[in-house]
């Protein structure tokens, strides 16, 4: 037996995850109501309808993402996105918001999944989310990829300061093959050690996309 811990946010109708980009629509295509007419009496369905920009929600980027030449979801094997051995690495983000590579120095972080807890998902649907968040310094970006990690996630609005144009983070793990999962909460539930999966659709021409990322943590 083991236990499941839900690690992305709720997709709601009007939720905005990131200033500047739309929020998404959710609507019915096709109605309980109006699907009555194409079915016998007591047999309704409901065809939902739903516009999004693939930067919504909880979402994994793939090197596609800012690489032209780079994998898109189509292209990155399964194995990547699901059945990771996990790590958690604290850094509140009371005491500061760059998360610097001595956070991570020490650990045995190859092939893992390293999900970066920073509590900043206790602001999330609040103004406060969008500015002054923790990031992943270009340093520590640039450890994460030495040690040969195999993904990269984090709680917090953007895995790079956003109050510059200038994007380390993105550009080095992805450059590597690195995934990045941004926007994730709950992390602060995990134990130290884990499974981690976060499976996007297989869309070709797509480098981000939400996910239902989660942890499978076995019963004592």
């Amino acid at each position: 037996m083991i236990q499941l811990i839900d690690l992305s946010h709720t997709i709601e109708d009007g939720m905005t995850t990131y200033k500047g980009l739309p929020a998404p629509i959710i609507c019915d295509y096709l109605s309980r109501e109006d699907s009555k007419q194409f079915y016998e009496a007591g047999t309704e369905f409901q065809i939902g309808k739903i516009e999004m920009v693939s930067n919504t929600g909880t979402y994994v980027d793939c090197p596609f993402h800012r690489y032209e030449d780079g994998d898109d979801l189509s292209q990155v094997e399964l194995k990547r996105f699901a059945h990771l051995d996990g790590i958690v690495v604290h850094a509140d983000f009371k005491n500061g918001i760059e998360i610097g590579k001595k956070y991570f120095e020490g650990l045995a972080l190859k092939g893992k999944a390293v999900l970066i807890n920073t509590n900043w998902s206790l602001h999330w649907r609040t103004e406060k989310y969008f500015e002054n968040h923790p990031f992943l310094t270009e340093e520590a970006a640039t450890y994460l990829r030495d040690q040969k990690v195999g993904f990269v996630g984090i709680d917090s609005h953007n895995i790079d300061d956003t109050r510059t144009k200038r994007r380390p983070a993105h550009t080095i793990l992805l450059r590597a093959g690195i995934l990045i999962c941004e926007h994730m909460c709950n992390l602060g539930k995990l134990p130290e050690h884990f499974i981690f999966n976060a499976v996007p659709p297989k869309m070709k021409g797509v480098g981000t996309f939400p996910v239902r990322a989660y942890a499978e943590i076995p019963n004592a």
